[in-house]
């Protein structure tokens, strides 16, 4: 194990000089030249992962690493002036893990939102947060930590930062459905008339991210080549990136080179 990490580091210092120069390129070229999405939506995946490969002695270091690989790349999108991005921290599927490693993770979630309330770009960039899922599920403390983000983030029209917690995509439409009937029965409307006026249009307004546009592109790291539910209705005509790096060791050349891949696709939108 040591011999690899030293091999890799032997590596990784030699090609240091080459990235440094390529990464200035990319980066003028985003600036000045690409067309650049209006909506990311990230899936980071392979935390777990990463901590086995490195030899970590505790699963939730990698997730910690993660953590701050995240607050990364959002300061990455917030340099481009990316208007929206979702990122995917914790799915309904994630709930089947070992107890204590959920606990594990949902303390660090906490954790980091506190922390960016008092400190982060968050605020400087004046980015709105919003958390989508199935808050209701978190435990007590993480969901006054997610209630205080938003509302003191909630007067900021610049940037939106959406964070899927607790968040499955099959759950959003029958969310969205749901709410839909919900609100025409509430309103005295029939449930013949509300389903001979179902359509797409009446569902996006109760989306999760009702008001806000579909996602361009979506990333998704760890070499796993499927959504797994990830903005499932949004989605439909998304272009989407999948990259072998594991979450923690995505760098912004990484990030760079989704967003090149972005602006050269012609997207047709079905036609």
């Amino acid at each position: 194990m040591k011999i690899r990490l030293l091999t890799s580091l032997i590596r990784n210092a030699l090609k240091r000089p080459f990235y440094v120069f390529y990464q200035q390129r990319l980066t003028a070229a985003a600036r000045t030249t690409w067309k650049l999405p209006k909506h990311i939506g990230i899936i980071l995946d392979g935390n777990r992962r990463y901590a086995r490969d490195q030899g970590l002695s505790r699963i939730i270091d990698g997730h910690a690493l993660g953590a701050n690989k995240t607050t990364e790349v959002l300061d990455w999108c917030f340099e481009l002036n990316i208007p929206v991005v979702t990122i995917w921290i914790f799915s309904l599927d994630n709930f089947n893990r070992a107890q204590d490693e959920v606990d594990e993770i949902f303390s660090l979630i906490e954790e980091q939102t506190r922390n960016h309330l008092e400190t982060g770009t968050i605020h400087k960039k004046k980015a709105r947060v919003k958390y989508i899922g199935k808050i209701e599920l978190l435990p007590e403390s993480l969901r006054k930590a997610i209630e205080e983000m938003e509302r003191s983030t909630a007067h900021y029209d610049q940037l939106f930062l959406n964070i899927a917690i607790a968040y499955g995509g099959r759950e959003e439409i029958t969310d969205a459905c749901r709410q839909y009937l919900s609100d025409g029965i509430a309103k005295g409307t029939s449930t013949d008339e509300l389903l001979k006026n179902l359509n797409p249009d009446s569902i996006n307004s109760y989306l999760y991210t009702s008001g806000q546009p579909d996602p361009d592109l979506i990333i998704r790291t760890s070499g796993e080549v499927r959504l797994s539910g990830f903005l499932l209705w949004q989605s439909a005509y998304s272009e989407f990136y999948f990259c072998d790096i594991f979450w923690p060791a995505f760098r912004k050349i990484d990030f760079l080179r989704a967003i090149r891949e972005y602006n050269i696709r012609q997207r047709r939108y079905g036609r």
